[in-house]
C-alpha cells in the first residue's frame, strides 16, 4: 500500500530547523544555538492548511475531522514531517556525521531547506556577522547531489556492461540503481524524459558529465526543494533576501520566522492573545477593550513588556510579510509535490443527511496524476472494488485522474460487500 508523503527538514546547525519543526507541529524538539543540536532524526506531524470540501456542499457547521481540524471551512491535515541533523560542507565524506544524516533522507518526497538568511551563522552554524546564506543553498544540494553521485560512480562500470548485455531499457536499469532512494517508476520516467542526451547516446556510452547531469537531474526529480528563508526579522535580512531572490525563482522560496510563530502560539495556549495561523491578525486583551469589548475577549491582560514584544513582532513579521510565512512553507512543499486532498466518504448520499451528522471525517493526501484506482488502493489497500461513487451519486471510472475538486469526493464499494 503506497505510504504517506514524508518532507524532510534540512539545513546547516542553527538553521532553525527545530524552532521551525516545533511551529509546524506540536512537537518540542531540543533548541539550542549551537551546533548539532539535534542528533537523531525526529518525526512529527504537521498540519496543512487547504480549502475543505465541506465548504462546497455548505456543511462547515457538520465537519468534523477524525484527524486534525476544520473552521469555517479551513482544513488542517496531518503530514509526516522529518527533522534531520544539521548538515555541514563535507557531509557526503562523513564530515559532521553527514552520511548517516544523508541517509535518513533516502524516504523522503521533499525537502524543506532552512537557512538562517540573517547571515549571523557561518556553513557550520557557528555565530558570525556577514555571512552570505545563499551559499548555504549552494553547498547543501551540492552535498546531496555528491552523495547519490558517490553512491553510484563506484559500481557504474558494472551498471554499464549489465545494461549493454541485457539489452535493458534505461527505464529499468535507472530504477534499479535509485529505488533505495525511494524512486519509483513515475519519477524515473520524468528523469529520463528530462535528459537531452537520453535519445542520442546509449546509457552505456554516456561521459562522465553525463552521469553527472543525470544525477543533478535526478536530485532535482527526487527532491523537490521549498527554502525556507528564516529569522526574516533580523535587520540583516532584508539584504540577503534581496541577494537571493535574484537567484532563485520566487515559487521555490518562502519567508518566514519560525520564533515569531511558536511565540505566538505559546500566547495563544496561554490565553494572552487570539490568532490565526497563518494570517497577520493577533488580537491581546487591550486590542478588543479598545474595540468596545469589555471583557477583552476573556484574554488575560499583558504587561508592559510583553506588549512592546507583541508590537515589535507585528511591525517586524506581520505587517511587513503578511503573517509569519510558517503556514506557507508546507503549502509551498504541498504545492511542489503536487499533493490532492481525498475525501473519501461511507456512504455519498451522508453528505445530504439531516440533522448534524459529522460529514468530511477523513482527508488524505495523494501525489498528482493518482487514478482513482490508485486512490482506492491508497485507502482500502488490495481488496477488490465493485465500484466508486463521486459526490454527484454517479458511478466514476477507476481510470480516472483526481484533482482539487475532480473526484475528490468518493465512495468506494468492496466487492461482496
Amino acid at each position: 500500500m503506497p505510504r504517506d508523503p514524508l518532507i524532510a527538514l534540512v539545513g546547516k546547525p542553527s538553521a532553525g530547523k527545530s524552532t521551525m519543526l516545533n511551529s509546524l507541529t506540536d512537537a518540542t524538539s531540543k533548541v539550542g544555538n549551537f551546533p548539532f543540536t539535534t542528533i537523531d532524526p525526529q518525526r512529527a506531524i504537521g498540519y496543512l492548511r487547504i480549502p475543505c470540501a465541506c465548504t462546497r456542499f455548505n456543511k462547515e457547521s457538520q465537519c468534523t475531522p477524525t484527524y486534525g481540524s476544520c473552521t469555517s471551512g479551513q482544513r488542517s491535515v496531518p503530514i509526516e514531517l522529518l527533522d534531520v541533523a544539521g548538515l555541514v560542507p563535507g557531509a557526503h565524506l562523513g564530515r559532521g556525521l553527514g552520511n548517516k544524516f544523508l541517509d535518513d533522507l533516502r524516504h523522503a518526497d521533499a525537502l524543506i531547506h532552512v537557512v538562517d538568511v540573517s547571515g549571523t551563522t557561518d556553513a557550520e552554524g557557528k555565530e558570525t556577522r556577514g555571512y552570505d546564506p545563499s551559499e548555504d543553498i549552494v553547498w547543501l544540494r551540492g552535498e546531496i547531489v555528491r552523495w547519490v553521485h558517490g553512491n553510484l560512480v563506484g559500481r557504474w562500470g558494472g551498471v554499464k556492461r549489465r545494461h549493454k548485455a541485457t539489452k535493458a531499457k534505461v527505464q529499468d536499469t535507472l530504477l534499479g540503481q535509485f529505488s533505495g532512494y525511494g524512486a519509483n517508476m513515475v519519477i524515473i520516467n520524468r528523469l529520463v524524459d528530462s535528459l537531452p542526451f537520453n535519445k542520442t547516446t546509449p546509457l552505456d556510452e554516456w561521459s562522465d558529465e553525463q552521469v553527472e547531469e543525470m544525477v543533478e537531474r535526478f536530485v532535482d526529480e527526487k527532491f523537490p526543494t521549498v527554502i525556507a528563508l528564516n529569522k526574516v526579522d533580523h535587520p540583516d535580512s532584508a539584504q540577503n533576501i534581496q541577494r537571493i531572490s535574484k537567484r532563485y525563482p520566487s515559487e521555490s522560496l518562502v519567508l518566514c520566522s519560525a520564533v515569531a510563530e511558536c511565540f505566538l502560539r505559546k500566547l495563544k495556549k496561554q490565553g494572552f492573545v487570539k490568532y490565526e495561523e497563518g494570517t497577520e491578525f493577533v488580537d491581546t486583551y487591550e486590542d478588543l477593550v479598545a474595540d468596545g469589548d469589555a471583557s477583552g475577549g476573556g484574554l488575560k491582560p499583558m504587561d508592559e513588556k510583553l506588549k512592546n514584544r507583541i508590537e515589535n513582532l507585528r511591525d517586524l513579521v506581520l505587517y511587513r510579510f503578511g503573517s509569519t510565512g510558517v503556514s506557507d512553507v508546507l503549502t509551498r512543499a504541498a504545492t511542489v509535490l503536487g499533493l490532492v486532498p481525498i475525501f473519501p466518504v461511507r456512504n455519498i448520499h451522508m453528505l445530504t443527511a439531516p440533522g448534524t451528522q459529522p460529514v468530511f471525517r477523513d482527508c488524505v493526501l495523494v501525489p498528482k496524476n493518482t487514478t482513482v484506482a490508485g486512490v482506492a488502493r491508497r485507502i482500502m489497500g488490495d481488496g477488490p472494488i465493485a465500484f466508486v461513487e463521486g459526490a454527484d451519486g454517479n458511478r466514476v471510472s477507476e481510470d480516472e485522474i483526481v484533482g482539487v475538486g475532480k473526484h475528490d469526493v468518493l465512495s468506494f464499494k468492496m466487492a461482496g460487500k
